[in-house]
């Protein structure tokens, strides 16, 4: 299963209810976060509260100082365990709240709150934004399927 499409699809879902309640933005991989550690991480999909989106556009220039609210990484055939352990490390200490790493091998989920795992989400299962993203909740079957095309 191909990750970029499963971002799409995802950052689809993503964006359509943060455009129904205004909780604040989707963002998609090239969105470059200062991270405490001086690292500039881009996660593969982003959610940022809208209380901590910058309002003037000299704020806008350039990368978002900060991790975002709801940081996902989907798990590609190159990604090494640690380089995805040192990407959750910068998000959780630069201030996000949710890290959703999505296997589309294995059509799971792992949730964090923290550096460590919070729990495993299967395809039985549906994506909660619980309180960084009110209101968001996907069957991960459905998010599956849709790329498939069997």
């Amino acid at each position: 299963m191909d990750p970029a499409r499963l971002g799409a699809a995802l950052a689809t879902h993503m964006g359509t209810q943060a455009a129904q309640h205004r909780p604040g933005i989707v963002c998609g991989p090239n969105l470059g976060c200062w991270m405490r550690s001086g690292n500039l991480r881009c996660p593969d999909l982003s959610f940022i509260a809208a209380a901590r989106v910058p309002r003037t556009p000299e704020a806008r220039q350039g990368f978002f100082r900060g991790a975002p609210d709801l940081a996902v990484e989907i798990v590609a055939p190159t990604d090494r365990p640690l380089r995805l352990v040192e990407k959750l490390r910068d998000y959780f200490e630069s201030g996000t709240r949710l890290a959703w790493i999505i296997s589309p091998v294995e059509c799971n989920v792992v949730v964090h709150r923290t550096l460590e795992p919070d729990r495993r989400l299967r395809v039985t299962d549906a994506l909660d934004g619980e309180d960084v993203l009110p209101g968001f909740r996907l069957p991960l079957a459905e998010l599956f399927a849709e790329l498939s095309f069997d």
